[in-house]
């Protein structure tokens, strides 16, 4: 058998990857190890652990604000094996939908760990042995990441756990510790948070999602410790994670060399996620890899032996599954002879707490950095006659345009509905607006995104109408 196009690993950009390819009519395969398509995304990720974000602030809602709405209830209680369940359903759902297209797009789809014999054999060994050979003109490499771990910590995936196992909880900790304040962190900590739990979250860092923001970080800090009592521990070292029993004692020194301990019943390690690629004999095929593992490639993500990319987690560049299908889009096209491009500095990134965060664009820390002249408008959630119907007035949108041109250059949220919010921003940014170009343009009134709008207008000479 013979493929125009091989991609090996089918988490999101794997199969936008495969189904781009299909649609510009080359011949397609589509390699998995596991049974379930859509890969740690749909599996143990993005989905799940957005499904388990809602039903939580479903319940913390019930707990915290019905009774202000005039919703009275009684008994309230938390069920974690209905939310559980409700989750697998999901996912359970949204992987069908992947196998039906995979289906519709005539992809052929193969199970078993694909790997190279050489630049355009492909061996795919199934779970029983079971090996098959094929020849492929070109292949993808889109087998993304796993969480990462540190070898002073023992990962028992029983009470010191990945966001993996988080996901599939019997219980709802007493007291989970939380290593590391990224995004992944921040979310399962506000799911068991939510639910009740004590969290306590230790930061090697000054701040939490150090990769946003400043201002970001300040306020999301702010309100996970009004809200659900967050214990934050920022730079602060881990030194080391020992199981008791049911308990998990976390040793850490903080930066005046103070020694912590500090004792609960789970422990979730989230420090990261490292590329995947083991078992893909990239050797056999002569693919370069770098110095931190991942698959080495130029800007058309093409690696060092022609006919092969590699996209998504496993090169470099932030890990959001949104990137991951552009750049699937982006060599699909290109191996069909089209000249497609990805502004990466327009990709928004989002943590799914409540607020929500989601910015785009330079930080203000980065421009300052690049020595760039900027002038800053912001506008606080508390002014939004929206926000304050729905009680969600916590947070604000910063706007960052250029100080001749007026052109934005970064836009910086958090709150109510925010993830979705960010979407316009990235329109607006894409075809280069000014911050007076978007406060120029009507917005529904009332709504969460006047907040945009107002911060424009506090970023065009300062001008906000409603603080």
């Amino acid at each position: 058998m013979q493929y125009d196009v091989t991609v090996i690993g089918s988490g999101p950009g794997g199969y936008v990857a495969a189904i781009r390819c299909a649609q510009l009519g080359l011949k397609t395969a589509l390699v998995e190890k596991y049974t379930s398509l859509g890969g740690t995304c749909l599996n143990v990720g993005c989905i799940p652990s957005k499904a388990l974000l809602d039903s939580s602030e479903h319940f913390f809602n019930a707990s915290h604000t019905f009774q202000e709405h005039g919703i009275e209830l009684k008994d309230l209680q938390v069920n974690l094996g209905q939310m559980i369940g409700r989750k697998r359903e999901v996912v359970k759902q949204t992987v069908a939908g992947i196998d039906y297209l995979m289906k519709k797009n005539k992809i052929d789809v193969k199970t078993g760990m694909g790997s190279f014999v050489d630049k355009n054999t492909i061996k795919v060994t199934g779970s029983e042995g079971k090996e098959e050979t094929f020849q492929t003109k070109n292949t993808i490499i889109a087998t993304g990441s796993k969480p990462m771990a540190l070898p002073f910590i023992p990962q028992d995936k029983e009470r010191i756990i990945t966001s993996t196992e988080a996901l599939e909880l019997k219980e709802v900790p007493k007291h989970l510790i939380v290593i590391g304040g990224g995004v992944i962190g921040m979310e399962l900590g506000s799911v068991y948070g939510r639910l009740g739990a004590k969290v306590t979250v230790v930061e090697f860092l000054d701040r939490i999602i150090p990769g946003m923001d400043a201002a970001l970080g300040k306020e999301l800090q702010r309100v996970l410790k009004k809200q659900l009592g967050f214990d934050l521990k920022l730079s602060t070292k881990v030194t080391g994670v020992e199981r008791k029993g049911d308990e998990v004692v976390v040793r850490a020194e903080n930066k005046k060399g103070e020694q912590l301990e500090i004792t609960g019943d789970y422990c979730l390690v989230s420090v990261g996620r490292s590329p995947y690629t083991q078992g893909l004999g990239l050797e056999k095929a002569g693919v370069k890899v770098d110095e931190r593992g991942r698959v080495a490639v130029d800007d058309h993500l093409r690696t060092n032996v022609a006919g092969i990319y590699a996209i998504g987690d496993v090169v470099k560049g932030a890990m959001l599954a949104h990137k991951a299908e552009e750049e699937g889009i982006f060599v699909a096209e290109t191996i069909a002879g089209q000249k497609p491009h990805i502004n990466y500095n327009l990709i928004p990134g989002v943590v799914y707490t409540w607020p929500e965060v989601a910015a785009v664009g330079y930080t203000e820390e980065q421009l300052k950095e690049m020595g760039r002249e900027f002038k800053s408008g912001s506008f606080p959630f508390k002014a939004s006659g929206r926000a304050r119907a729905s009680m969600d007035t916590d947070g604000f949108v910063k706007v960052l345009a250029d100080k001749q041109t007026d052109e934005i250059l970064g836009v910086h949220m958090i709150g109510p509905r925010t993830a979705d919010m960010i979407a316009e921003a990235v329109v607006a940014m894409e075809f280069r607006a000014s911050a007076e170009d978007v406060s120029r343009m009507s917005h529904a009134h009332p709504t969460f995104t006047e907040a945009l709008k107002e911060a424009c207008l506090a970023a065009t000479e300062n001008r906000a109408l409603h603080i």
